[in-house]
């Protein structure tokens, strides 16, 4: 039960040595740096719960970049929210802003799903090679016919 617990919700890290710990502790991580200032940051951590709910296998961690000056300035992260990959300890890959996701603020949870998939920091079920497309609605206009001849 405490096991589930933990995974079904996002961590709040309070420190650089929290961080650490967690890493050591945890197969796969997936850590937010954020601030409270950055509306980003909020966009980011509303796809986190979507996947935090998902993904039981893998810890997501949130770490206000302003309380871990030392790590923020080690792992040299400028731009905020830096969503950071963790495996067996070690980091494995980044996710800079929103450029690798496509550079929009409303980007769907499945692509950010799949970028963090790219490291096999999540079980993934989808198609690795080439970013999930989220199926576009069509519209369908509905004509009525009358039958006059009757």
């Amino acid at each position: 039960k405490q096991w589930y617990q933990r995974r079904v919700a996002i961590t709040a890290g309070t420190n650089e040595k929290e961080f650490f710990e967690l890493s050591k502790k945890s197969d796969r991580m997936v850590c937010l740096f954020y601030t409270d200032t950055a509306l980003r940051c909020k966009i980011v951590d509303k796809h986190f719960q979507t996947l935090c709910q998902k993904h039981y296998e893998t810890r997501f961690l949130r770490l206000n970049a302003e309380k871990a000056p030392f790590l923020t300035d080690r792992l040299k992260i400028r731009v905020i929210p830096t969503i950071v990959m963790v495996k067996d300890a070690n980091i494995c890959d980044r996710i800079v802003g929103f450029d690798e996701l496509g550079g929009v603020e409303n980007f769907p949870t499945s692509l950010l799903e799949w970028r963090i998939a790219q490291n096999k920091v999540i079980n993934y079920s989808g198609d690795l090679s080439r970013p999930p497309v989220e199926e576009k609605r069509k519209k369908y206009r509905l004509r009525l016919c009358v039958d006059t001849t009757a």
